[in-house]
């Protein structure tokens, strides 16, 4: 590597309580991981309540998985997978030191992300329109089912922390694009983008479950 290329990038100080880069990169790692259980905790609460509730009453689920726009849900998969594609590219350009590749990666990324959102808004004003709310507030008249708002609570719950940790994603993104076009990352730099990335695809996996649990009910 050349002296020139080098000095393009500001030297990362490892943590003085650190022997060395690896250790800290290990570190980083497993706190991330530690983090994302304590995400799985979270939401896998939510899938228990959902897992009793379909138990509970299964004729309902069924009935009122109709009122979902399934197209709008597979479009969305379809969204997410490609973006968790152009977040593993991002990491990989940014290990070999390939800035400008990784900052437009990591903006499709944010691109695919507002689509996502974009066609969850329209999902969201549909259910609105037709009554199909949570609780107290269902009005709904075709789905005559009263278990009904219960399904759609459960909907508005999973889908809207979903929702939140979209935005969440798209803010941390826009972060290490911000730090990559000030040089903050090279070869021997990147555990924050690779840590972003590791959150991102956590993201996408959620959605896969909350996919067929909600779209795909039979």
């Amino acid at each position: 590597m050349s002296s020139t290329h080098e000095s393009a990038y500001p030297v990362h100080h490892v943590g003085h309580h650190f022997n060395n880069a690896s250790d800290e990169f290990e570190a980083a790692k497993q706190g991330m991981w530690v983090f994302l259980v304590t995400e799985i905790l979270m939401f896998g609460g939510l899938f228990v309540a959902y897992g009793i509730f379909r138990g509970m009453y299964p004729e309902m689920y069924v009935e009122a998985h109709h009122a979902l726009q399934m197209k709008m849900g597979a479009l969305n998969t379809i969204v997410l997978i490609t973006s968790s594609l152009t977040m593993a590219l991002a990491v990989s350009a940014t290990q070999r030191g390939k800035k400008q590749r990784a900052i437009g990666m990591m903006a499709a990324t944010i691109f695919l992300a507002c689509c996502f959102l974009v066609v969850k808004y329209f999902e969201y004003s549909h259910k609105f329109h037709e009554g199909l709310l949570p609780g107290a507030f269902y009005s709904n008249t075709e789905i005559t089912n009263p278990k009904a708002p219960l399904f759609f609570s459960l909907y508005f719950m999973m889908t809207g922390l979903h929702g939140i940790h979209v935005l969440i994603g798209i803010g941390l993104i826009s972060w290490m694009i911000l730090r990559s076009l000030r040089n903050e990352f090279s070869e021997n730099f990147y555990t924050p983008v690779e840590l972003v990335g590791f959150y991102w695809h956590f993201v996408d996996i959620v959605w896969i479950y909350l996919f067929p649990l909600l779209y795909l009910v039979s």
